[in-house]
């Protein structure tokens, strides 16, 4: 029996070390995690790998249920499928696991919340630009990466793995920058 830990953050620009050593701390003999949105399952390979992995009697521990996922039935079809290999998930943050059933239903009422507020944040986010937009404020979002640094790297021969890890992002964003550029 393991003690598997998933540690997630949505953005590149996020640190994942808080619940690294938290899900360390607690025992977990391994620790995956990565940098990519829990708003679908898309793209997650850690989180694939970690369920391809687990056995029976193993323990998938996250730090809170939103690292898990933000949508309900995403989270839910993430327990059944640990349940399918005899598996459970325990979330630290409130402390909570599917070994009982009552871990179910707590389960189930955590990620209608998250649900919840990923839509509440986004009404919200939504509002502001709105209203920034308005006023004649709005700016955009910030740019996370160098678009003109992506395109000086491909001028001087580089691939497009090498830019992306260079400028540390996606192959598919370096695809979009120099997209853009072919484009115009």
């Amino acid at each position: 029996m393991a003690r598997i830990g998933y540690a997630r953050v949505s953005t590149i620009d996020q640190d994942l070390q808080v619940q690294l050593d938290r899900l360390r701390h607690e025992g977990c003999e391994i620790v995956r995690s990565e940098k990519v949105s829990g708003s679908s399952r898309d793209g997650r390979n850690e989180l694939a790998t970690v369920i391809d992995f687990l056995r029976e009697g193993d323990e998938l521990v996250v730090t809170r249920l939103d690292r898990l996922g933000r949508d309900t039935r995403d989270v839910l079809n993430i327990v059944h499928e640990c349940q399918q290999r005899g598996a459970f998930i325990t979330v630290l943050d409130p402390h909570v696991s599917t070994r009982g059933e009552m871990g179910h239903v707590i389960i189930t009422v955590l990620g209608m919340v998250a649900q919840m507020e990923r839509r509440f944040i986004k009404e919200r986010q939504r509002e502001g630009i709105e209203r920034a937009k308005s006023e004649g404020v709005y700016k955009g979002g910030k740019s996370r990466i160098s678009h003109q640094k992506i395109r000086e790297l491909r001028d001087a021969g580089m691939g497009i793995m090498a830019i992306a890890s260079t400028v540390k992002c996606s192959r598919m964003q370096v695809y979009r920058v120099l997209g853009t550029k072919l484009n115009s």
